[in-house]
């Protein structure tokens, strides 16, 4: 960390600290970066209120389109899939869309490590909602997701689901304190201290727009870094925690990770700039284009949904189906992969009407076969799939 580019920062202070290195064994004085409260209040610039507008603009239509679906909670499925699946990749750990929709019906011993650290994020993603329906966003409720993220990876350790107790610094791994890029608060009363002033902004009552209280909180989360690990997926997943529970989203369908992804070096990068200069107004810029690229992607896929969904119907009408077959049908939009088990659960018939369902719709060519042999057989929509998975 260049200690140069951040000892006038207005946006925190330098703490002196020392680590110890176990091989070979030494302690090294190096400082950490305690970044000071939110402000509460902050001035933004013109292009700054004009991005902010836009995302918000961006979001109301996102809510508005999904709210147009026949059953809008369908979406969520496939969304959080494939929020998991982006997000991951952004820390390195990579898995393909079509597995993290299979993984469901597939044994967990048979999921690589990848597949599993993926569904975890999911897990987590789906036990924040729950949380965040009684619970206001706080310490308490991120160290049980944090716990979910870790849990049977090579994060989860003997700290897991609480603040870090040891130092951590972000940069290239193996490289050492010397060479990383920033380094959070110590563990410890600074970094306690830091997360119940940013648990206290978070929630407050004030004037910032939400897409800018968004923005900066994520920045000051992931400055303080608390936990030994999965500090940037449980970040982004605060994003999407925050805009459903202020209203701002009736149901989680924001993918804001694939955007962030590919730009993920400029992700960073202005995240450190804030660190170093307390300037607040590029970051929320590309934040705010973030979350309205996003919403734009999303709407249209929820369009070309409804698209092939009305041609599912058509085809069907044609042939004069009815019962379980169309419900199976309309079901794809979020269970593009599916079994006859599976179906017959969702739609509370037994297995032989499941059966003749999805032999009637893979005669359709609506699905197909993925797997062979006569039990377990596992199918997809591709035309759905590949909405979803599209990048």
């Amino acid at each position: 960390m260049d200690m140069e580019k951040f000892q006038s920062s207005p946006a925190g202070v330098l703490k002196p600290i020392t680590v110890a290195v176990p091989y070979p064994p030494a302690s090294i004085k190096h400082v950490a970066f305690v970044p000071h409260p939110l402000p509460t209040s902050t001035s933004l610039d013109l292009r700054t209120q004009k991005k902010v507008a836009e995302a918000h603009t961006a979001l109301g239509r996102l809510d508005s389109a999904v709210r147009r679906l026949p059953r809008p909670g369908l979406l969520v499925r496939p969304a959080l899939r494939r929020e998991a699946q982006s997000t991951s990749a952004l820390e390195g750990t990579y898995a393909p869309i079509s597995d993290v929709l299979e993984a469901d019906f597939v044994e967990k011993t048979k999921q690589s490590a990848q597949l599993q650290e993926v569904m975890n994020y999911v897990r987590a993603a789906e036990r924040g909602l729950k949380l965040i329906r009684k619970k206001p966003l706080c310490t308490t409720v991120l160290a049980e997701l944090q716990k979910i993220l870790v849990t049977g990876t090579r994060g989860d350790s003997y700290d897991s689901g609480r603040l870090r107790d040891h130092q951590v610094y972000i940069g290239d791994e193996g490289a050492g304190i010397e060479a990383c890029r920033f380094v959070p608060p110590p563990p410890g009363d600074d970094l306690v201290k830091g997360m119940s002033e940013w648990e206290k902004w978070i929630n407050a009552e004030d004037d910032f727009p939400l897409v800018v209280k968004c923005a900066l909180g994520h920045y000051q989360f992931e400055s303080l870094h608390p936990f030994s690990d999965g500090n940037g997926r449980l970040g982004r997943l605060i994003l999407v925690l925050q805009l459903v529970q202020d209203g701002m989203l009736t149901y989680p369908v924001l993918n804001v990770s694939p955007w962030f992804e590919r730009r993920k070096e400029r992700y960073k990068d202005l995240m450190l700039s804030v660190s170093m200069t307390g300037e607040y107004n590029e970051w929320i810029q590309f934040f705010c284009e973030g979350i309205a690229a996003q919403s734009i992607d999303m709407i249209q896929r929820i369009e070309d949904l409804l698209d092939v969904r009305e041609e599912f119907m058509k085809n069907l009408r044609a042939e004069k189906a009815r019962g379980v077959v169309l419900e199976i049908a309309e079901d794809l939009l979020g269970y593009p992969i599916l079994t006859v088990s599976k179906a017959a659960q969702l739609h509370n018939v037994t297995y032989p009407p499941a059966k003749a369902a999805i032999e009637r719709l893979l005669r359709l060519k609506i699905l197909r076969e993925m797997t062979g042999g006569d039990y377990n057989r596992i199918y997809l929509c591709p035309q759905v799939l590949d909405i979803i998975q599209r990048p």
